[in-house]
């Protein structure tokens, strides 16, 4: 019933202009996504992987290679925490091959250790290490902790390729056999183990990298060594603009 003189009023709900303004669907980015998985794999920090080799001097013991790195592996993570290290350690009779899985931070002080032990010491037994491959934010270890093999026979290769092949046909060839390598300890070795031992020759000789690829690897031009690789690290992100090149300055309003 209606009354004369008496304007009807409607109901009209008022809405904030906050409420326009906001997304209706919460939105991420990039950055997110990733420290969500981070977080979800729980890992502290982003995980990288590095192929070095090198040679080392004549009759080096093998032991004291194993222990010198064991050693800084422990020093590094009494101060860096969850910073473990894994990966494998191939001693040829005059080279080495070695994987190293771990952040960025702890790579770079095991380069650094290296460093100071040559540049201090009259002759270090590791000489002329090469930097092959450093691949960045991987997802995934490749290794559950760190091995250590050991040729104790020499291994006889009736090829070289590095007489016959180019740079990019041996380094493919090292990258495919480390590869099948790293997968097939992967299989093979429990956690726990102490790794493959000293009889790698014997259980997985087509595996093996020949040891003169090893070490024409480290006397390649091509690829960066430890001093290098450092200077890199340590030098600030720079960028010239044109207008820091021109004379006379020009006049900023």
């Amino acid at each position: 019933m209606a009354f004369p003189g008496h304007i009807q009023k409607t109901n009209k709900r008022t809405f904030p202009v906050e409420s326009l303004l906001m997304p209706q669907i919460p939105r991420g980015n990039y950055f997110h996504l990733q420290e969500e998985k981070q977080r979800l794999q729980l890992k502290k920090f982003l995980l990288h992987r590095m192929f070095l080799v090198a040679t080392i001097t004549p009759n080096t013991e093998k032991k004291d290679i194993s222990d010198y790195y064991e050693q800084v592996f422990q020093s590094i993570l009494k101060h860096h925490l969850g910073e473990a290290v894994t990966g494998f350690l191939l001693v040829y009779p005059t080279s080495i091959l070695h994987i190293l899985e771990t952040s960025s931070g702890t790579l770079y002080r095991i380069l650094l250790d290296y460093l100071n032990h040559k540049q201090n010491e009259t002759e270090f037994f590791i000489q002329r290490m090469k930097i092959i491959v450093a691949s960045h934010n991987i997802p995934t270890r490749l290794f559950m902790q760190w091995h250590v093999s050991v040729m104790k026979v020499p291994v006889m290769y009736l090829d070289d390729v590095t007489q016959t092949q180019s740079l990019e046909e041996v380094i493919t060839e090292f990258l495919t056999q480390t590869h099948k390598l790293a997968l097939h300890l992967l299989k093979t070795v429990k956690v726990g183990a102490k790794g493959p031992g000293d009889n790698l020759h014997q259980i997985a000789p087509e595996l093996l990298i020949p040891e003169q690829i090893i070490k024409y690897l480290c006397k390649s031009e091509q690829f960066m060594d430890p001093e290098t690789f450092i200077d890199m690290y340590n030098k600030p992100i720079h960028v010239t603009l044109d207008s820091d090149v021109i004379w006379p300055a020009p006049t900023y309003f």
